[in-house]
């Protein structure tokens, strides 16, 4: 050791190289957040999407029930059944192979069990939110036209 250096700080080499060096677990925690966090919102997207595709391919199916009669409130009735089936169909399929593939995340995270409930079950309803959101927006869209634009159109 040299007398005339100065030790600005104190503590086993070990302490040292885990504070400044080492990520540690916090950076797998943070880059596992991320990752959940961007794969949530592109299947958000994707259910957004898929949904509203879904319904306007129906778009001559609600001009006709319209122009035959129906309720605005029941063609949406419809259209949100169909679609809480789609997104109901959608989601149990999704939580069964999450649930069969959190054996391979157990060892990567800590504090909480791999199959959390309140995990699992708040995705499926931010997933069917969404879903229906998307399901909404372009059936009332379709209810508003003039039943004979929306059959003139096909």
């Amino acid at each position: 050791m040299d007398p005339d250096v100065a030790i600005s700080d104190d503590g086993t080499i070990e302490s040292f190289l885990g504070r400044w060096y080492y990520a540690g677990p916090q950076f797998t925690l943070i880059i596992l957040t991320a990752f959940g966090g961007i794969g949530l919102l592109l299947v958000l997207i994707g259910v957004f999407s898929v949904m509203a595709y879904t319904v306007s391919l129906q778009t001559h199916e609600i001009g006709i029930r319209m122009a035959l009669g129906a309720q605005q409130n029941d063609v949406l009735r419809m259209v949100l059944k169909k679609g809480l089936g789609l997104m109901a169909t959608g989601t149990i399929a999704g939580l069964a192979a999450a649930l069969a593939l959190t054996r391979l995340m157990t060892s990567q995270i800590w504090g909480v069990s791999a199959t959390d409930p309140w995990t699992f079950s708040a995705v499926a309803a931010l997933i069917l939110v969404v879903g229906l959101t998307a399901c909404l927006f372009p059936a009332r869209k379709a209810t508003q036209v003039d039943p004979l634009v929306s059959l003139h159109y096909e």
